[in-house]
């Protein structure tokens, strides 16, 4: 499910700031950026958001905005300033240049000069990595309020569309009994036939009963699909998430139609099952987006 969530809480010595969405995906993908300064932190980062989050493709990004005072650090390249030199001497030598090496000339070459922030021990407040770890946890709690928002949306279709496939399965079935009722009556007209000539035998009429069981009987793939519903219900209404398991659910399904499609005969039963394969295709694209 997607989502999105920031925030900017403000620590003695730093403010922080916590930003992390969410976007579909297969499984729990974890993309997490911090300051250098974060890394002894980062592994309870991906603990905190492998306890919330189960599913999705998500990215937390952290930045810090230090309190302390700057103190910068300029570090001169003698080697390149040495080599400048000799070379405006040379160029001085020959006539094309006059005057000194000034600092302007050596600051126009930034690999000569390097002027860096200086690292300090402020930077590794014991005070930080539980003010950083509060502020993800808090931002995970108003991204889970905004996914759950989504969810319940997901739940009231899902829930249309597993009555609807209910209701479609319960016609074809139906449909399926009516068909298999017609077939019983030419195989009752049959072995009447079967019974009259006199080259038949008890082998023959016992081969069509067999045909006929196996052909028509849609009873055990009946009473999984509606335990596959029931199922359904339970996972839906239990706090874990469900998503993966409502994707093998929906396999199921779409393996009981194709041999309820494979072995019913009636008017109508063909039109339900491509209906019901719709329908299940439908519902296992929304369930991707499904912790």
């Amino acid at each position: 499910m997607t989502g999105y969530a920031s925030l900017t809480p403000e620590g003695e010595t730093a403010t922080v700031t916590v930003t992390v969405k969410s976007v579909n995906h297969r499984f729990l993908d974890l993309q997490l950026r911090t300051p250098s300064s974060l890394a002894g932190v980062d592994a309870r980062l991906r603990a905190l958001v492998q306890q919330r989050i189960a599913r999705g493709r998500i990215e937390l990004a952290v930045t810090l905005q230090s309190r302390r005072q700057v103190v910068m650090d300029v570090e001169v390249n003698d080697a390149i300033v040495e080599a400048l030199s000799a070379a405006l001497d040379r160029a001085r030598e020959r006539g094309l240049v006059t005057g000194p090496l000034s600092p302007g000339d050596v600051l126009r070459f930034p690999q000569a000069v390097t002027v860096r922030e200086r690292v300090e021990a402020a930077q590794e407040d014991p005070a930080l990595g539980p003010l950083v770890e509060g502020a993800v946890g808090d931002a995970l709690d108003e991204l889970d309020r905004m996914r759950g928002s989504e969810g319940g949306h997901l739940r009231a279709d899902l829930d249309g569309r597993r009555a609807m496939l209910g209701d479609l399965f319960e016609r074809a079935a139906a449909a399926a009994e009516v068909g298999s009722q017609a077939l019983r009556t030419r195989l009752t007209d049959r072995v009447k036939e079967l019974q009259t000539d006199v080259s038949a035998d008890e082998s023959s009429v016992a081969q069509e009963i067999v045909r006929f069981a196996n052909r028509s009987d849609i009873t055990e793939e009946t009473v999984r699909f509606r335990a596959h519903l029931d199922h359904w219900r339970l996972l839906s209404d239990a706090p874990e998430p469900c998503g993966r398991k409502l994707d093998f659910l929906l396999q199921e399904m779409n393996r009981e139609v194709n041999t309820l499609g494979s072995k019913a005969e009636g008017r109508g039963v063909s039109e339900l099952v491509v209906a019901l394969k719709a329908e299940l295709e439908k519902m296992r694209e929304q369930v991707q987006n499904v912790e």
